[in-house]
């Protein structure tokens, strides 16, 4: 090879940058130094251990952001002599889970996410010998609920937002319930009486894990005794506070459901 993969990837990155996508990546294998790492990686340092069977940059990950991915990896593609990198729509965690599995030609040199690599994926790569890994910060991603102008417009809190899609809810009697909720009016009796359907991303997606993160737990916060529960059992905290409900009211989608 004229230009090693690493090499590439480093031009690849410029073009992410001047397009604006926002997102991180994850770079493997011999990538130059590309940004600052804030995760607690001090032992790792970018390194050339390219599996050198391969011509072409692989990349996986988020299908929020692959269609950004896409343009640019055209861009890349047609600016260059090199080839068009393959880009796959994983989502964030099925990407991660992909780049994490190993160091080889069959496994990925970049992955992008809509939110940062948790520490047990990060541990996972460390265990399969993906030692290596530059995160990268392009930009900052947000999220918008939004109902169809065919509907009145609602105007709803995250308190409304955790009763209508959490999978167990506060009780009158302060105990903890399968959700009953099947209207809005029946979590917030200033709300319109729709049936409570979401269209939202699946659990391998980063935006659930955002979503699930600063949302429905920013709603299940304004109860005391549940925000109390952090401090007290955090794993039952964050199951309480992140499970969507599975009878019908939040229905998964991908990005595709919504172009």
């Amino acid at each position: 090879m004229k230009m090693t993969i690493g090499r590439k990837i480093a031009v690849l990155l410029a073009m992410f940058i001047v397009v604006g996508v926002v997102v991180y990546m994850y770079v493997s294998r011999d990538a130059t130094e590309m940004g600052d790492n804030d995760i607690p990686m001090s032992s790792i340092e970018p390194s050339s251990g390219l599996a050198s069977g391969r011509d072409v940059i692989n990349i996986v990950g988020s299908s929020t952001v692959y269609p950004f991915a896409t343009v640019v990896a055209e861009r890349f593609g047609k600016a260059s002599k090199f080839k068009t990198p393959k880009i796959e729509s994983t989502g964030t965690g099925g990407g991660i889970k992909l780049f994490c599995a190993g160091v080889d030609i069959n496994t990925p040199d970049i992955t992008n996410a809509s939110r940062r690599m948790k520490q047990s994926e990060f541990n996972q790569c460390q265990n399969n010998g993906v030692t290596e890994i530059v995160e990268v910060l392009v930009g900052y991603d947000g999220i918008v609920l939004a109902n169809t102008k065919a509907k009145p417009q609602m105007q709803l809190s995250l308190r409304d937002i955790f009763l209508a899609l959490a999978k167990s809810v506060p009780a009158a009697d302060g105990t903890l319930v399968a959700n009953p909720y099947q209207t809005w009016r029946d979590v917030n009796p200033n709300l319109p009486a729709n049936k409570i359907e979401v269209l939202g991303p699946p659990p391998t997606s980063g935006t659930r894990d955002a979503f699930a993160e600063l949302a429905l737990e920013g709603g299940c916060k304004t109860f005391p005794f549940l925000k109390a529960l952090k401090k007290t059992d955090k794993p039952r905290y964050k199951a309480i506070c992140h499970r969507v409900r599975e009878d019908g009211a939040y229905i998964e989608a991908g990005c595709d459901t919504f172009s």
